[in-house]
């Protein structure tokens, strides 16, 4: 038995192969994004000056 896609066959699959690989990546970012907590990372809690300006990667609200 052989299947023979025409060229329309073909770009839907093409746009259900891009759909599914939008809809995984799009699950990935989610996971990623409630899994992590970027509030905890190092940072400079005092306020001070570097070079004139204010203390660089310092966070607005402590999380840890």
């Amino acid at each position: 038995m052989k299947i023979r896609l025409t060229s329309s066959g073909m770009v839907w699959l093409g746009v259900v192969a891009g759909l599914l690989v939008l809809a995984f990546t799009n699950a990935h970012l989610v996971y990623i994004a409630f899994s992590s907590e970027p509030g905890c990372v190092p940072h400079t809690k005092q306020i001070g000056t570097v070079n004139g300006v204010g203390a660089p990667f310092r966070a607005a609200k402590s999380a840890c």
